[in-house]
């Protein structure tokens, strides 16, 4: 049980890592700052972890980025919403497609939405200045680039017969 343990806190490790490093990639869309890594992440660690791994990294991740100068206080709800609900989908069905959705949606819609109170409370935003949803289309755009980046290398994975290897590693 403990090696099980580590080898997955391990993973975590690397996974926020990569977020953090890969949001060297981002481009600013209002006062977001979109980095399509994270969302790649959020769904590798569902498939390889569990929610649970995906908001602990999505968490370390925001918070690094934001302490680094990289990522602003939106990566907070975005990466954690989209973390959580395609870890959650993969988690219960295993279904990839499902999850990339899963991670779109929790994203891009749910992360977006919430980003907007966020904005207003602890970054000068005036709430008149921007819609409600002013923060769903740039959310959209990062996260499905990330997810498609995900598909196609869980895909890559799983016609190698990788992804088993790694998942039972991860398992036993």
């Amino acid at each position: 049980m403990r090696s099980i343990s580590t080898k997955k806190l391990a993973l975590a490790g690397v996974l926020c890592a990569v977020a953090v490093v890969g949001s060297l990639f981002s481009f600013p869309v209002f006062s977001s700052k979109c980095a399509p890594v994270q969302h790649m992440v959020n769904v590798l660690c569902a498939v390889f972890l569990s929610p649970w791994y995906g908001v602990a990294v999505a968490f370390v991740a925001s918070l690094l980025r934001n302490l680094l100068g990289l990522g602003s206080l939106l990566a907070f709800p975005g990466s954690m919403c989209g973390a959580l609900l395609c870890g959650l989908v993969y988690w219960k069905s295993k279904n990839l497609l499902g999850t990339l959705c899963a991670e779109v949606f929790g994203t891009g819609i749910i992360g977006g939405l919430l980003s907007y109170p966020i904005a207003i409370a602890f970054m000068g935003v005036v709430a008149g200045s921007i819609g409600y949803t002013a923060y769903v289309v740039p959310f959209l755009v990062s996260t499905v680039g990330g997810s498609i980046i995900a598909g196609v290398l869980v895909t890559a994975l799983k016609k190698s017969g990788a992804l088993h290897s790694m998942q039972a590693t991860l398992s036993h």
